[in-house]
């Protein structure tokens, strides 16, 4: 078992409760990464469904969770041949922080697609995109310690104060602890990058109000390819959409989220 499956373990408590354990690996400068939360909360869905793939997940970010115990309360809302719908809380102290709906089914290991349609934006050769600097020791980024991230350079130029002023960023991904891509690891990458906003010259913690992904596909082995980008960003608010694509180059994850502007 990897770091990345113990810590995203859930427990069974009975038929609607299970128990986590959020790690603080996954810490993101205080709060616990969203992809993280939600890749905790679906092993507790995906457990106590008849259907072992979690394709379609909606998540409200309540408040921002801490590492320790934590509770993970289900409300099945309908269950049949093809699909089961779940509502599911992640609570501690009882005080709910993750609201989500979550729809499980049973995918083809090896589907033929009717119709798809190729990345919208080429990557680089992986030995031209550049990692992130490590974070100061005290920033509490714990989450650059479990992942490998790639960067298209344009796409980080806010480091250097140089941003491409649109809402953009596109990575290479995989766990730092060598571990192939399955679906919890895709809840993890849908919500990966920097904001999109910084390329777009706005800085600060962007805290997630909303996010829904769409696990299309189950991945191949080896590095996953994300490109992320934006539409609008007014009053504060910036939505972001982000395609996963596997080693093969077949698209295995989509998401859209809503988030507040950076502060600070």
């Amino acid at each position: 078992m990897t770091r990345f499956d113990e810590a995203t373990k859930a427990t069974r408590v009975d038929a609607t409760t299970y128990e986590v354990c959020l790690d603080d690996g996954y810490l993101i400068g205080g709060p616990l990464h969203g992809g993280y939360l939600m890749a905790t909360l679906l092993r507790a869905v995906v457990d106590a469904s008849p259907h072992p793939h979690p394709v379609s997940t909606s998540v409200q970010f309540l408040r921002s969770a801490r590492p320790g115990p934590a509770l993970v309360h289900l409300t099945p809302l309908k269950s049949g041949r093809t699909t089961t719908v779940t509502q599911a809380t992640l609570t501690q102290n009882g005080d709910p922080y993750l609201a989500t709906l979550i729809t499980t089914a049973t995918l083809d290991p090896d589907p033929t697609p009717f119709y798809t349609t190729p990345p919208a934006t080429p990557m680089p050769p992986l030995d031209d995109c550049v990692r992130l600097p490590d974070p100061k020791p005290d920033s509490q980024m714990n989450l650059n310690a479990q992942t490998d991230l790639r960067f298209d350079p344009p796409t980080v130029g806010w480091l250097t104060d140089t941003p491409t002023n649109h809402p953009e960023s596109r990575a290479y991904f995989r766990l730092a602890e060598p571990q192939d891509p399955d679906p919890y690891v895709l809840a993890l990458a849908v919500d990966a990058l920097p904001p999109v906003a910084f390329s777009a010259g706005l800085r600060g913690w962007a805290p997630t109000v909303e996010l829904t992904w769409h696990l299309r596909a189950l991945p191949a082995p080896g590095w996953l390819t994300i490109l992320a980008s934006g539409r609008l960003i007014s009053d504060d608010w910036f939505d972001e959409d982000v395609e996963v694509h596997d080693s093969t180059g077949r698209l295995v994850a989509q998401s859209r989220q809503l988030a507040r502007v950076g502060r600070g």
